[in-house]
C-alpha cells in the first residue's frame, strides 16, 4: 500500500484529474471527492467530481454540488476514486475507469473500507469512521489550507459516515480532523441539521410506515424493515429518502443487527447492515456479493421476500452466532 505522502507527492505533478464517487452517492463519498477536487484546482490542476446517477437533493445546501458531472468531460492524466471500495461501486462509470487503466492511465484509490481490494495503481486505504479523515491528511499533505468551502465538504463526509460522531470506530483523530474543518469555517450546526434533522413531511409519512411494519427474528437481536417500492412512489420520493431507516432499530436494547431492504424492482432489494458489534456485518454483505465495514455494510439480494428474509436470519446466525 502507498502512503499519503506519496499520493499527494505524485499528484502534486500533474495537470488534470477526474475523481470518481460511488453510486447511490452519500456524504462521505461526495464530501471527500469535492473537497479533493478543490484543493487540486487551487494547485493549478483542472479537475472535476463524476458519479453515475443524481446527487441526493439534501447536498445541495452547500456550493459547487451542481458541478457534478455524469461522465468525464476531458482526457485526465489521473483518475482518482474516493470511497469506493471496488470498481463495481463505480456502476456505469466502472467501463469508463477499465478504460482508462487499460490505457495505463494514473489510478488512485484513497478509501476506508475494510472490504477494499487494492484495484488502483496507488492505493491509501486507512480503516476510519469516515473517508473524509483519509481526504483530510491527503489535503494537508499536499500543503493545501482549507478554506470554508474544503473544511465544508470534509465535515459533511465526517458528520455522515461517523453518525454524527456516535459510531465505534471514532477516534481521537475523527475529532481532530473535525476541528481541523471548524477551525477553517465549517458551519457544524448547518451541517448536522441538514444531514439528519431536516425532512420533508412526505419521507416523515415513508418514516413511520416503514418502521410500523419493523419485524424481528433471532429472539428480537435482528431486527428488519422493508421499503416498497410502491411507497417511495406514493410520496414521490427518491430512494436517498430511505437513508437513516436502518439506524432506527439498532437503538433498540435486544437487537444486535438491523438491516433495511429497499425494493429496486420486483424481488431485487438494496439491503443495509448496521451491528452493534457483535455481528461482522462486512461478512454478512460479502456472502451475497457486497462489502463494507465491521458495524456497517450492504449489498443487493435476489428472490421472494420471504426467502430473502430466511437467507439473511440463517446467515446471520451461522456469522454471528446468535
Amino acid at each position: 500500500m502507498n502512503t499519503i505522502r506519496e499520493i499527494a507527492e505524485k499528484l502534486k505533478k500533474i495537470k488534470s484529474a477526474v475523481i470518481f464517487t460511488h453510486v447511490r452517492p452519500d456524504g462521505d463519498t461526495i464530501g471527500s471527492g469535492m473537497a479533493l477536487a478543490r484543493a487540486l484546482i487551487i494547485l493549478g490542476k483542472k479537475c472535476e467530481v463524476v458519479n453515475e446517477g443524481e446527487v441526493p437533493d439534501k447536498f445541495f445546501f452547500l456550493e459547487g454540488m451542481k458541478d457534478i458531472k455524469r461522465a468525464p468531460s476531458f482526457d485526465a492524466e489521473a483518475f482518482i476514486c474516493v470511497d469506493t471500495s471496488d470498481e463495481a461501486r463505480l456502476g456505469e462509470l466502472q467501463r469508463t475507469f477499465t478504460r482508462a487503466q487499460g490505457k495505463g492511465k494514473l489510478t488512485i484509490n484513497i478509501d476506508h473500507h475494510v472490504s477494499n481490494t487494492r484495484f488502483c495503481k496507488m492505493n491509501f486505504v486507512r480503516e476510519r469512521a469516515s473517508n473524509c479523515e483519509n481526504i483530510e491528511e491527503l489535503i494537508r499533505a499536499l500543503g493545501v489550507a482549507p478554506d470554508r468551502m474544503i473544511a465544508s465538504y470534509l465535515l459533511m463526509g465526517m458528520v455522515t459516515d461517523s453518525g454524527g460522531f456516535s459510531h465505534s470506530d471514532v477516534t481521537g483523530d475523527s475529532f481532530r480532523a473535525a476541528a481541523y474543518c471548524a477551525d477553517a469555517g465549517a458551519d457544524v450546526n448547518l451541517i448536522t441539521y441538514e444531514i439528519f434533522r431536516k425532512q420533508s413531511k412526505a419521507r416523515s409519512k415513508l418514516y413511520l410506515e416503514t418502521l410500523s411494519k419493523l419485524r424481528f427474528f433471532l429472539d428480537d437481536k435482528l431486527a428488519i424493515c422493508f421499503v416498497e417500492k410502491s411507497a417511495l412512489d406514493q410520496y414521490g420520493l427518491k430512494q436517498d429518502a430511505t437513508e437513516g431507516i436502518v439506524d432506527f432499530a439498532l437503538s433498540i436494547d435486544c437487537v444486535e443487527v438491523s438491516i433495511c431492504l429497499m425494493e429496486v424492482k420486483r424481488e431485487q432489494y438494496k439491503a443495509s447492515f448496521r451491528s452493534k458489534g457483535k455481528v461482522n456485518v462486512n461478512e454478512v454483505a460479502r456472502t451475497f456479493g457486497g462489502g463494507g465495514h465491521v458495524l456497517a455494510s450492504g449489498c443487493m439480494l435476489f428472490g421472494p421476500l420471504e426467502e430473502v428474509y430466511d437467507k439473511l436470519q440463517f446467515t446471520i446466525s451461522q456469522i454471528g452466532n446468535l
